[in-house]
């Protein structure tokens, strides 16, 4: 006998769909004498056999043979049948009570079938269920990793909101003149700020909600005057700091800093070289070719130079000890003069030019030309 799955468990029992527990036994204890494993030792007979046994066991339960016969489309038997429920309490017949040696013969061999079976099942139900719950277990260990991390992540993010924090830097220029950086000076700038909520004291919140003042900053921003100390003889780019004048800390932190980038002014007769003062001084002609006594603005007032006769343009004089003082050493002034000319001359300031043309002897460009 060979089943195959076009069979239905019917078939395979060779009963008929309305047959009865009584029959579906009969039928099983028939088939299966002729295909245990321990009598029948052809190829195919332990395939057969367990067919047998899972079309008996749907069969003889009324829930799984309800199910089966709806999945299949049978509908017509009768489940009134009192032996219907063979499967689940064993029946007090005398059928029963009177079981030949032959069934007893097959109940022993099925069951040591069975024996052999199950303990087969029980060892792959094992190591499947371990490697299930070694998979379950590896599943449970990768989440609670993730979770722990997560965690810990948001803890130190509350941490580190809840550290105090240094206020933010603030940047500033401010330009002065060649006088300031000799004699130093004192500047007062604008600067935008932070400070402190008055309200919430930087606590964010207040009366149970946002703070109204602050909208949930901690800080307002707040416009100040701060008065700069320009040291003497200050560098161009020189960065002064004011320490504790920037935007407030955060959570008791310190205040920030205030960095004022110093600019000197370029558009200017005067420059500094280390602690010397270098003056451009513009005199006249007649000043330059006769000689004079000049007045040259100081820091300190005013300076006299005397110009010798005939005084080039271009000419230099050094002024000792009159630059900047610093740790104890002091610069010169270095002094250059330049000749220069009225754009509004007079009529007679043009006849006396012209005399002078005419008097004069003396050739300026005598030593101007290629190779001089």
């Amino acid at each position: 006998m060979a089943f195959n799955s076009v069979k239905n468990y019917y078939e395979i029992l060779d009963v008929d769909v309305n047959a009865s527990l009584s029959e579906i036994k009969a039928a099983y204890r028939k088939l299966a004498r002729k295909y245990h494993p321990d009598v029948n030792k052809q190829a195919g007979a332990i395939e057969t056999f367990k067919e047998i046994t899972k079309a008996y066991d749907t069969l003889c339960n009324d829930l799984e043979r309800m199910k089966y016969d709806t999945v299949h489309g049978i509908f017509h038997r009768d489940f009134s049948e009192p032996e219907d429920n063979f499967c689940n309490k064993q029946e007090e017949t005398s059928e029963n009570k009177n079981e030949s040696h032959q069934d007893t013969f097959e109940k022993q061999i099925y069951k040591n079938q069975e024996t052999k079976e199950t303990s087969t099942n029980n060892k792959t139900k094992t190591k499947t269920q371990t490697h299930k719950q070694g998979n379950l277990w590896v599943e449970f260990i990768a989440k609670w990793f993730r979770c722990t991390i997560s965690k810990l992540k948001k803890i130190k993010r509350i941490n580190d909101s809840l550290k105090p924090k240094k206020g933010d830097n603030i940047t500033s220029e401010v330009v002065i003149s060649p006088e300031e950086v000799v004699t130093g000076s004192k500047r007062i700038i604008h600067i935008r700020s932070t400070k402190t909520c008055p309200k919430c004291q930087g606590h964010r919140f207040t009366g149970g909600g946002k703070c109204s003042n602050c909208n949930g900053k901690g800080v307002v921003s707040e416009s100040k005057k701060i008065t700069v100390s320009i040291p003497k003889g200050v560098k161009d780019g020189t960065k002064l700091r004011l320490k504790g004048e920037g935007a407030s800390g955060k959570n008791g932190g310190p205040n920030g800093d205030v960095y004022i980038t110093v600019r000197i002014e370029t558009k200017t007769q005067i420059r500094y070289d280390k602690l010397n003062i270098y003056y451009n001084v513009p005199v006249t002609p007649f000043e330059a070719a006769l000689g004079e006594e000049i007045s040259i603005p100081a820091f300190d007032g005013t300076i006299k130079l005397k110009l010798p006769p005939n005084t080039c343009s271009g000419q230099k004089f050094r002024l000792a000890k009159q630059g900047i003082k610093k740790n104890g050493k002091i610069g010169d002034l270095i002094v250059t003069v330049s000749i220069e000319f009225s754009h509004n001359l007079s009529d007679d300031e043009i006849k006396l030019y012209e005399q002078l043309k005419n008097l004069s002897k003396d050739d300026v460009r005598k030593n101007f030309g290629y190779g001089s």
